[in-house]
């Protein structure tokens, strides 16, 4: 198995899960084969490997094939900037592929490689992260206690301590001020990216400022959930300093003024570092549903995910993980190119996270 961007946030939780796993050959794969090496030391299993592979190189599929990967996960971000390049390298060489993109247009649009997959008979998986994998598992859950689901709205805000990355910045960056499709009323309308701000429930990390956010769920959802006359996804920073920064450029984006605000992540997230002491290491994700149940009453119920203890990331991690050893097992047989929904179970993620500090709750509200 060859994990790309091992050395990034969410590829070194990957890679530590499936480290010491009898059932792959781990490759740890990157631009910068010192940072590989050293991760395989850190990880001290001697059957680890290490490879240089470039997602942007030309020579991409003839690295890729050098490898014979069985599995490819992909975690080398931002992916709004990225094609297809490497999952189509991954169908050239006979692997099948996951990658955690969050873009909008890159997870919907993975269904463009779904007929060479399946004549293939490989399996290219996108969006193996918290969106939509994780979300869409936690509504499959609880769907099945209503008659008539109408209204799904969810978020997510990290704790400040967290370790961020360049990519993530990025990707937030690129929609901020941006025009945002969002479902609502049953009908297509729009919203700004980071801009509609509301107060969001996260467990005993208190009440936080969230903004509206440009991620496959508002596309995905609507069709897979049929019924439902709304979806919002927001996301936000447990620092209001940073949250109302980030508000501000938005702002200044939706006006014109700033301009490929994602060019500056770099130096943004470097700025947002000055400020690690202050916040905490606790974040997590709200999913809130409503409709009728099925004795016609009004529903309206909320999952929380709580992470403590600096173990946010493995959240985003964890659908990969499922994912590939769900592959390992024999257990996924589907084949072609699909967005990563309904491959496992809210159950089979939080058993892969029970390691964590997590903490889960439903709650019953007043309709």
């Amino acid at each position: 198995m060859l994990l790309i961007g091992a050395t990034g946030v969410f590829g070194q939780r990957i890679a530590r899960q499936l480290a010491h796993d009898e059932r792959f050959q781990l490759t740890l794969a990157g631009r910068t084969l010192k940072a590989l090496d050293a991760m395989r030391v850190e990880l001290g299993d001697a059957s680890v490997r290490t490879a240089m592979i470039d997602v942007h190189a030309s020579d991409l599929p003839a690295a890729l094939a050098a490898q014979s990967p069985q599995l490819v996960i992909h975690s080398a971000g931002p992916f709004q900037s990225q094609d297809y390049r490497v999952a189509e390298a991954c169908l050239a060489c006979g692997s099948d592929y996951v990658d955690l993109a969050d873009g909008r247009q890159f997870v919907a649009g993975i269904g463009a490689l779904d007929a060479r997959a399946r004549e293939a008979g490989r399996l290219i998986v996108s969006g193996a992260s918290t969106l939509p994998a994780m979300s869409a598992a936690a509504i499959d859950h609880l769907r099945d206690r209503f008659a008539s689901l109408d209204e799904i709205e969810h978020a997510i805000s990290p704790g400040n301590r967290t370790p961020r990355g360049d990519a993530t910045v990025a990707s937030i960056l690129g929609y901020c001020g941006r025009r945002v499709p969002i479902w609502r009323n049953g009908q297509w309308q729009y919203a700004y990216g980071w801009l509609s701000t509301k107060r969001a429930p996260f467990l005993s990390a208190g009440s936080r400022f969230v903004g509206i956010c440009d991620v496959p769920d508002n596309v995905l959802f609507p069709e897979r959930y049929k019924g439902v006359r709304s979806v919002t996804f927001r996301a936000g920073l447990e620092l209001y300093r940073l949250h109302f920064g980030l508000w501000m450029f938005a702002w200044l984006a939706r006006m014109g003024l700033a301009k490929n605000l994602p060019r500056h992540a770099s130096r943004l997230r470097r700025m947002s570092e000055w400020f690690l002491r202050a916040g905490s290491d606790e974040g997590g994700m709200v999913v809130q549903l409503r409709g009728v149940d099925h004795h016609g009453q009004p529903l309206h119920l909320r999952w929380t995910i709580h992470a403590g203890a600096g173990d946010g990331p493995q959240i985003p991690a964890i659908p990969a993980v499922v994912v590939a050893r769900k592959l390992a097992d024999g257990e996924l047989m589907q084949r072609g190119a699909v967005p990563c929904m309904g491959l496992f179970t809210l159950d089979e993620a939080l058993a892969a996270l029970s390691s964590y500090a997590m903490t889960t709750q439903l709650e019953k509200l007043d309709a």
